[in-house]
């Protein structure tokens, strides 16, 4: 392979590694069990975090991400359903620029592989219908990506999905021996490649959709942990519990969240096989991420650019407690109840007892009590603002900068890594772009971390918002509440697991709080949830477990 020549060599290659609904405690160097040599090998070479804040939910994480902006400001107040207001039209606003639009005015080749999810509603039964590149369906390649493989809509089938687009183009799988996990990881290799070719450094985007459901896996990779997860799910977790105190993961002093209210004991389960399968395959998409990372690595070393490469891995949220139960009691008419398998065979939706899941002929979720177990041990999951929502392991591997492995404990967002990209590239971050005015940046770059000694603290305070549920930290506060429910103060030095409300006795600092989150909400774009009554998303069946949202079978528009 080609080596790049001495001027690309001067400044470093990013690339950027988000995967989908992967939980704080899922892999191993982070004290799980789920075999991940690859991305171990990056924690335990590099620098892990540990107060790293994503944005709840898959696209706002992206949005902020990508724009270094809070979600509300790029567009994504919410999800990709446009609620008839700026801030929560549901697809990337001009006000934003990319990190691929930056960094590629600072001369990097831009590359993503994987999700994009930021670009409008996508419902696959409507796939004739569908315009790429619109306004309100921008592609990456519209947004400052030089090269694009990956898939449109928030999820689909792994080994058939339909909204699957190389460069700006929409494309069908053509072999049963695709997976989008393996697809994700090839492209991203080829991408690598000819970008060293052309002797230029580099900026890319891969972003996995596995864990998130459906649960689709290779059998072989399915059968390294079936059996493994019988012992069930308080045991796994007090099992990483354990093992991430004595990593330095968590502080021993922090207590483990109690198995949360909609999840049952153990040995109240009727069908301990179909829980311990849907982990396994749940392990086996985690696993086969990884090896796709491993490959991502040689790719880098083969090609003389691992020393001189920022590698950062992340999840866009906690563990997902959705459900599917288009088969069972509660009928649920989604765009995936109409999909067929490259065969034509029929897809069987629903997370069904005597259905074993992993082939393409199933499409199932791992479920709460499961997805309590990846967020081990916080409290909450995806879509909360509690540490189980927000809280993603965050790895940053680099040779050149960092020598010594670390774990360290600094409260960082997610709209921080786009201002630490451009400050190691010498980028700067435009006021105008493409005769748009842009808002001005809100993270804040930790590249004062990167190395031996490195100290930084955040000066703005950490805020998150969806679909209601709010939270706001300053120093070791945090103020936090579920969509409907008043405010909780945690102080995360000595209860970061959020077991001890101090709101009645701190009625100051909840007012002092509050006061800082309404005022981040006035600069942000954020309003009262619902912005829109008929797009409520709130779904429960217990307190939450939520029901997965659905489309109606004509228009495309949320129920």
């Amino acid at each position: 392979m080609t080596q790049a020549n001495d001027n690309a060599a001067s400044r470093p290659n990013f690339i950027v590694i988000m995967v989908d609904d992967l939980g704080f405690s899922d892999l191993g160097c982070y004290g799980g069990e789920i075999n991940t040599p690859n991305i171990d090998s990056l924690g335990l070479n590099g620098i892990r975090f540990t107060q790293m804040y994503n944005g709840a939910r898959c696209c706002p994480s992206r949005a902020a991400l990508l724009t270094g902006l809070h979600p509300h400001q790029a567009g994504i107040g919410q999800m990709t359903n446009d609620l008839g207001v700026p801030s929560y039209q549901g697809y990337l606003n001009r006000t934003s620029v990319t990190m691929a639009e930056v960094l590629k005015g600072a001369g990097y080749r831009t590359l993503m592989s994987g999700k994009w999810h930021v670009a409008g509603s996508w419902d696959n039964r409507l796939r004739d219908q569908w315009v790429l590149g619109d306004e309100k369906h921008p592609m990456p390649k519209q947004r400052g990506f030089d090269r694009f493989f990956g898939l449109m809509n928030a999820a689909d089938s792994y080994w058939n999905p339909k909204s699957l687009v190389m460069e700006d183009q929409l494309i069908d799988v053509e072999t049963t021996d695709f997976h989008l996990t393996d697809a994700i990881a090839d492209n991203a290799v080829k991408q690598i490649d000819e970008a060293v070719g052309m002797g230029k450094p580099f900026f890319q985007y891969v972003a996995f959709t596995a864990p998130h459901w459906p649960l689709h896996a290779w059998e072989e990779d399915i059968a390294k942990y079936e059996g493994k997860y019988m012992k069930g799910w308080d045991a796994i977790r007090t099992a990483r519990h354990e093992e991430m105190k004595g990593l330095g993961i968590v502080d021993s002093k922090w207590p483990i969240s109690p198995r949360d209210e909609d999840s049952p004991p153990w040995e109240d389960v009727e069908n301990k096989e179909y829980e311990d399968i849907r982990m396994a395959v749940y392990s086996a998409m985690i696993e086969q991420v990884d090896r796709g990372i491993g490959q991502i690595i040689e790719t880098l070393k083969q090609n003389g650019q691992f020393e001189n490469t920022v590698l950062m891995f992340l999840s866009d949220n906690g563990g997902c407690a959705e459900l599917f139960q288009e088969d069972t009691d509660w009928p649920d008419d989604s765009q995936w109840a109409s999909a067929k398998t490259l065969n034509g065979e029929d897809v069987r939706v629903g997370d069904i007892p005597d259905l074993r899941p992993g082939p393409d002929t199933t499409f199932q979720a791992v479920e709460l009590p499961w997805a309590n177990v990846s967020d081990t041990p916080f409290r909450l999951f995806k879509r909360w603002i509690h540490e189980g929502g927000i809280t993603t392991p965050f790895i940053v591997h680099w040779p050149e900068r960092i020598k010594n492995a670390e774990i360290k404990q600094a409260p960082m967002q997610i709209i921080d890594i786009s201002a630490t990209l451009y400050d190691l590239a010498g980028a700067s971050y435009p006021s105008e772009f493409a005769d748009n005015e842009i808002t001005p940046i809100e993270g804040e770059s930790f590249a004062s971390l990167l190395g031996d000694g490195g100290s930084w603290q955040r000066e703005k305070p950490i805020a998150v918002e969806h679909e209601g549920n709010r939270g706001i930290r300053v120093g070791d506060w945090k103020l936090v509440a579920e969509w409907d429910q008043p405010w909780e103060l945690y102080n995360m030095s000595d209860d970061r697991t959020e077991m001890n409300d101090l709101a009645a006795s701190e009625p100051e600092r909840v007012t002092e709080l509050e006061k800082a989150y309404g005022e981040w909400t006035e600069r942000a774009g954020v309003l009262p949830w619902p912005v829109d009554p008929k797009v409520m998303a709130k779904r429960l069946k217990g307190k939450h477990a939520h029901i997965s949202q659905h489309r109606g079978p004509v228009t495309g528009e949320m129920k």
